[in-house]
């Protein structure tokens, strides 16, 4: 491979991939994906890869350095987003000084950062030491990797990627509610893996009345990527016997309630581990979601997975809130009344094409997974 700029989508490629593994374990911090390489007589190679640690630090760049050392010298940093330029609250020097007195001589940098504690500041500061830099290699994957740190930095609140199953006739649930098992153990290890690569899973407190779900990562050795617990309980309904309170001191449970929820049931819920919220309601009487989302942002939640069922998914999509819908269809038939999966609103926005792209259509486990993602 000569062309440069092929070289270039290459790497960052790699970066992507790379930067892809921590989604979901880095928050309140993007997972950004690192490599560097130096030229050798047969080509580019690569030195080291890095990305963004457990709990966000050290950053990408951070970590590939350490890994580079002096091997650094005179290569190219492949980087999937804008490095910061700023020192945080939270000590270390910031990515931009990594990177200088690595002595790299070029960067590569998928996209700027929207934090408008860096804002192109990264970029500008590493052309000002003399380091080349080139801005935009693969930016529409950067933008969808890192959409829950944009729409953090930039909106206040994180991405929602919303999942719902449904049987071959559409049906998420028996009539009056009565619970399916709609998915095969394959495509249900998918879900599984989709709860890991998000910082909290969302649910509405009646899909937990109706399931008692645990909400956790069951995929083998995999226990500790599950995500936050987020229960949208307008009234304070979660039950103390309920599977999600009683481990919630080993998995952190968030219950987002109404103001005018009642208290005697919240002392109950914190007393077993569980921290309650409290947002106002919308004008149908339920939970205000986009205030629910904003508290979760400054909580520092970047990426939300919600499985809160047919009409809170309905709600988000209408709300312009449902970044990324994901519909997943069995071959089982339930053959008879049931609640509908996709509610004509969420059906009518996925089949508009300016307002979602449908971005992959796939088999798993004998599942057919289509995936939209909003557009803007």
């Amino acid at each position: 491979m000569t062309d440069p700029g092929a070289i270039d989508r290459a790497f960052m490629a790699q970066a992507l991939c790379y930067g892809a593994r921590n989604l979901g374990a880095t928050w309140p911090n993007p997972s950004v994906g690192a490599i560097v390489t130096r030229d050798t007589s047969d080509g580019p190679a690569v030195v080291a890869r890095g990305l963004t640690q457990a709990g966000g630090r050290p950053h990408g760049e951070a970590h590939a350095f350490a890994r580079a050392g002096a091997a650094a010298m005179g290569g190219t940093l492949y980087v999937t987003l804008e490095p910061c330029a700023h020192r945080s609250v939270r000590g270390g020097i910031p990515c931009v000084e990594h990177t200088i007195l690595s002595g790299v001589r070029r960067v590569v940098s998928a996209m700027d950062d929207p934090n408008p504690f860096i804002a192109g500041l990264g970029h500008a500061l590493l052309r000002t030491a003399g380091i080349e830099v080139v801005v935009g290699v693969l930016e529409d994957q950067a933008q969808r990797a890192h959409r829950g740190h944009v729409l953090r930095v930039t909106q206040g609140r994180p991405m929602v990627t919303f999942k719902i199953a449904r049987t071959a006739d559409g049906y998420a649930g028996g009539a009056g509610g009565t619970p399916l098992t709609v998915s095969s153990p394959v495509a249900g290890a998918w879900v599984h893996l989709q709860r890991a690569h998000h910082d909290a899973i969302m649910l509405g407190i009646g899909s937990v009345l109706a399931d008692d779900p645990q909400l956790t990562v069951r995929l083998p050795g995999m226990a500790d990527r599950s995500p936050i617990r987020v229960i949208l309980d307008t009234h304070l309904r979660l039950p103390p016997a309920s599977r999600l309170v009683r481990t919630a001191r080993e998995v952190p449970v968030w219950v987002i309630a109404a103001e005018t929820a009642p208290v005697e049931p919240e002392a109950a819920l914190v007393e077993a581990g569980v921290e309650v919220m409290r947002v106002g309601l919308a004008a149908d009487g339920h939970l205000d979601l986009g205030e629910a989302l904003v508290l979760l942002g400054a909580r520092g939640i970047t990426r939300v997975f919600s499985e809160g069922g047919p009409r809170i998914g309905e709600k988000l999509a209408l709300a312009g809130l449902a970044d990324e819908v994901v519909v997943s269809t069995s071959p089982k038939l339930l053959g008879g009344p049931g609640i509908v999966a996709v509610r004509p609103g969420l059906a009518a926005l996925l089949a508009d094409p300016d307002l979602y792209a449908p971005a992959e259509t796939r088999l798993i486990g004998g599942d057919r997974f289509e995936h939209f993602v909003r557009r803007g």
